[in-house]
């Protein structure tokens, strides 16, 4: 999984080796929603203050 607040193309890469996506920002058409769907990994979006989670 990876936390962040905001995703773009240059993110698009990185996103089959991930397991879940999390987002402070984006709605159900963002980026990162679509793309995950695409590859079938979960996308949680607009969390407003995802990014506070810490692995471990």
């Amino acid at each position: 999984m990876i936390t962040i607040q905001i995703t773009n193309v240059g993110w698009t890469p990185l996103f089959p080796r991930l397991s879940a996506i999390v987002t402070d920002v984006g709605a159900p058409l963002s980026h990162a929603a679509i793309v995950a769907r695409e590859l079938g990994i979960p996308a949680v979006v607009g969390c407003g203050n995802a990014t506070i989670l810490q692995d471990g």
